[in-house]
Parts: structure tokens; sequence; C-alpha cells
């Protein structure tokens, strides 16, 4: 299989061209199609498998960049993986004119988090605490959220985050797609 089989954009297509990226790997191969069409997906992947394209380059693909307002949400249980993730998801949509993407973790000031959300970002990825604080605060708007990705989800149970997860979700859209991968299944 090759990226250009999978219906993504044009434009995701040539950044993935760019980074030299060009035969998907098993996970990837497995999960773009599922979401790309909208639907729920539970992904078994270790870290290093490409799982953070898996789901980034599909669900980038189904924003709609004139919409101000978060339409991804990722959670992951580390503010390192909330990082690395937020970072390839910029590296992914470089191709998107005037895309945004916030990292939310705990250990940073609510300023440098709030300046952004207040301007409009398309995609939230953070931690369960950080982002529960922001929605209670209202700073962080779930209604445009379409859709929603648990990372390391093993980690996050682990880690004790379980409920956290559960009083997100409730908060989401019911319209929304789910993807939730780890390394290990429950």
């Amino acid at each position: 299989a090759k990226f250009s089989d999978f219906g993504l954009s044009d434009s995701i297509l040539s950044v993935l061209d760019s980074i030299g990226y060009e035969t998907p790997s098993p996970i990837q191969e497995q999960c773009i199609t599922h979401l790309l069409n909208g639907e729920d997906i539970i992904g078994q992947a270790q870290t290093g498998t490409g799982k953070t394209a898996a789901f980034a380059l599909p669900l980038l693909d189904n924003i709609d960049l004139s919409l101000n307002a978060p339409q991804l949400l990722i959670l992951a249980p580390t503010r390192e993986l909330a990082i690395q993730v937020s970072e390839a998801v910029q590296t992914y949509a470089r191709g998107l004119k005037g895309f945004h993407v916030l990292p939310i973790y705990g250990g940073q000031s609510y300023d440098v988090q709030l300046r952004p959300l207040k301007r409009g970002v398309h995609a939230v990825v953070g931690t369960p605490g950080r982002v529960m604080d922001h929605i209670k605060k209202g700073t962080l708007k779930l209604d445009n959220i379409k859709s929603f990705v648990l990372d390391e989800a093993d980690e996050m149970l682990k880690m004790g985050f379980i409920d956290d997860i559960k009083w997100v979700m409730e908060r989401i859209p019911e319209q929304r797609q789910i993807a939730l991968f780890s390394a290990t299944m429950p």
C-alpha cells in the first residue's frame, strides 16, 4: 500500500512526501481509512510503530480550517507525550494553511495556554487534568469536537485517569469519533 491509496488530501500527501514517508506502517494501513470514514477504532500499537501518524493524518484531513475552534482533542498521559504528539501534529499539518495545534499540560502557566485558546486552535493535545481545568474554566470549548483520541490509554488507566477521561468524554458532542490507542489491551 502507499499513502496515496487511502484518499488523504493532496496537502497531507505533499507533507508526507517532503518528510520522506513512503510506505505506511501496519498500524497506519489499518487505521487511516477507517478514521477518514469517521469510524471509531481501537488500535493496539507500541510506541515507535507510527501510531501518531496513524490517527493524526486522517483526523487532520477532517478538520475544517475555516472554523476557528477545537475540532480534534487528544488526551495523553504525560506532559512529554503531549508535547511530542503536538509537535508531530504540527509537522503533519504543515500544508494546512492557518492550522493551529496547542499542547496543554500542568506545570505550565495558564496564560501561556489561554492566549492561543482565545485566538482559536483547531487541535488540542493535553493531559487529562489540565484539559479538565480548561473545560471547567470555560477556556476550552468542546462544542465543535469531531474527533477524540486517547493515546497510550493503558498508561492513562494505570495512572488513575479513568474518572477524568470519563468526565471529559461526557462533555464532548455525541456525534464524535473516538480513537483509542494502547500498547496492551485491557
